[in-house]
């Protein structure tokens, strides 16, 4: 495992992020263990985590692991924004929910610091200078080293940074935005201004879902019943089959299958890496049930895709761009 600055942070984080969603839910305690142990003994120091998943059951499995561990030795990353409860002010990005969320966090972790903690979602209903003045005082308190975003646009984010950057406010570090090969739009806006601005990017669902995993080929007329996809389309989630089954869907698994044959690679495996080889891109997430899926994704490390087999991908994957993206490029394309 190699380790790569955090954006333009002195912060050394692993090349993988291991995502926590589905400890107490999918995966059990022990088995959670288990693969944090993997994880950790692989030379994996960054774990991701939310205040809201599974109603805060994967914060409290991580801080159980936590106290056996070296603390200084790990990046945990967590969020706050979702509803943790029925009151008023249990949801959203207003001072009263940010720090009543960051103790509960920290509770849960048993931590008395959290590395990297992140705002989950825009709030349209706090104004951005309560929301970044409450996280600056976080961090003067010591109770967060860094700060960062997820699931914002591109106004959004760069509007936070610029009122940080222009009240001395300790800005985000990170963006934890979807980026996969079936969501490429956050190249269109997101990462320039990651660039720009200098955040390392830890994209979530790397693998879409199971869709990039190597279970689907073009072909098939539905899930297999044992997928997370079937699960999506009972529930209505946005990697749901009926959301995918398009022809720039199967255009892309073609492309990855034919790479995977290739390297002699699993698809998951391609899936990650060409993530890795993106420009910005620090650490994608890997959300996994079990010890197999963890040992399949640690598999997408230490090697690369070729220009070629990155051009494969790229052309089967890109999406036509918006107005004015599309006449921007193509303004600039007769200069």
């Amino acid at each position: 495992m190699e380790f790569r600055y955090l954006g333009k942070t002195g912060l050394k984080v692993s090349e993988l992020c291991l995502g926590a969603m589905t400890f107490g839910r999918e995966t059990n305690e022990e088995d959670s263990f288990a693969i944090m142990d993997r994880f950790s003994e692989v030379g994996g120091n960054f774990i991701d985590t939310a205040d809201v998943y599974t109603q805060g059951a994967s914060e409290e499995i991580v801080g159980r692991w936590l106290k056996g561990q070296p603390r200084e030795a790990l990046v945990i990353a967590t969020k706050v924004r979702f509803a943790m409860g029925e009151g008023p002010n249990d949801v959203g990005l207003s001072r009263k929910h940010i720090l009543a969320g960051v103790e509960a966090s920290l509770r849960r972790l048993q931590t008395d610091y959290i590395d990297l903690y992140q705002v989950h979602c825009w709030d349209p209903g706090t104004p951005l200078e309560e929301t970044l003045s409450t996280l600056n005082t976080l961090v003067e308190r010591g109770l967060v080293r860094y700060l960062g975003a997820s699931n914002f646009t591109a106004w959004q984010l760069q509007k936070a940074i610029d009122i940080s950057r222009h009240h001395g406010w300790e800005a985000f570090s990170c963006l934890q935005p979807q980026y996969n090969l079936l969501c490429r739009s956050t190249e269109w806006d997101l990462i320039p201004v990651c660039l720009n601005e200098g955040l390392g990017v830890i994209p979530w669902s790397p693998l879409r879902g199971g869709w990039l995993s190597g279970k689907f080929k073009r072909g098939m007329e539905g899930p297999p019943q044992d997928s997370r996809i079937a699960l999506a389309e009972e529930k209505g989630w946005s990697e749901r089959w009926s959301a995918y089954n398009n022809e720039h869907t199967w255009t892309v698994l073609d492309a990855l299958h034919v790479v995977a044959a290739e390297v002699g690679k699993a698809p998951a495996q391609v899936a990650i890496r060409w993530l890795l080889q993106r420009p910005g891109v620090t650490a994608p997430i890997i959300g996994v049930r079990n010890m197999a899926q963890l040992e399949a994704n640690l598999g997408a490390l230490g090697w690369p895709l070729t220009d070629n087999q990155l051009d494969v991908l790229n052309n089967a994957s890109a999406l036509t761009p918006p107005y004015p993206h599309d006449f921007i490029a193509q303004v600039v394309g007769k200069r």
